[in-house]
């Protein structure tokens, strides 16, 4: 199965993020959108998510799917706990047993069980980044769309995170916004290399080594890095 995004354009103003852009994406696949700052990877995929409209073209291939969204910002609920936050998205589709063997769950792979009855302001910023990736994966969508999720985060954390998603990519669509060449070599099936605005696919480099079979300092790995580096 594929999305497919058919010749959008988005304007804010003056400034032209995409200008009759299309791209096509493949399901049961890790891809990865790197590019600089600015380009327009966020409009991007808000723009796939109907988040905010288009000014010209469509996606195709999302109808009736659901999306788990990892935002830049946690958008966590001040007023709830942590374990109350993440099961907020999970009461319209499971009963309220379920619903907290989920979460619980996911607050453990998150390194967050302990502080389960703290709110949002007693955390520091990297942990609220933690409840908002569990949020996600205790959600479940069909589509997984992260933007930064990694930033803030210890390399033992970010590294379980990132072996759970490579382990678990199932029938959906995973995207991730990163800067971070180590994190897009190390997760991504594909990774895709913007330059904008407007945004324009540099080139596209697919990594065929399985996840489990993946060392950070790996040769095939160390020369997907130096093509990276030098496209930005």
């Amino acid at each position: 199965m594929q999305l497919k995004i058919d010749n959008i354009s988005k304007s804010f103003g003056n400034l032209k993020v995409l200008e009759d852009f299309s791209i096509c994406f493949t399901q049961k696949k890790i891809n990865c959108i790197f590019g600089p700052s600015g380009c327009g990877k966020s409009t991007l995929m808000n723009l796939m998510t109907g988040l905010i409209p288009t000014d010209k073209g469509n996606t195709v291939g999302t109808e009736n799917m659901s999306y788990s969204y990892v935002f830049q910002e946690d958008r966590l609920l001040p007023w709830a706990t942590i374990k109350e936050n993440v099961m907020f998205v999970l009461e319209s589709i499971h009963d309220k047993k379920r619903a907290e063997e989920i979460t619980e769950k996911y607050l453990s792979l998150v390194d967050l069980a302990d502080f389960k009855n703290h709110y949002p302001q007693q955390l520091s910023g990297g942990m609220r980044q933690r409840v908002s990736i569990a949020r996600a994966f205790a959600y479940g969508g069909d589509i997984l769309i992260m933007d930064e999720p990694f930033k803030g985060l210890h390399l033992e954390i970010k590294k379980d995170i990132m072996d759970y998603i490579g382990n678990t990519t199932n029938n959906k669509f995973i995207f991730f916004i990163t800067h971070d060449v180590e994190e897009a070599v190390y997760l991504a099936d594909s990774i895709y290399i913007f330059k904008g605005p407007p945004l324009l696919l540099d080139r596209q480099l697919d990594i065929d080594i399985p996840f489990n079979q993946r060392e950070i300092n790996k040769k095939e790995l160390e020369n997907i890095k130096t093509k990276i580096k030098n496209s930005i």
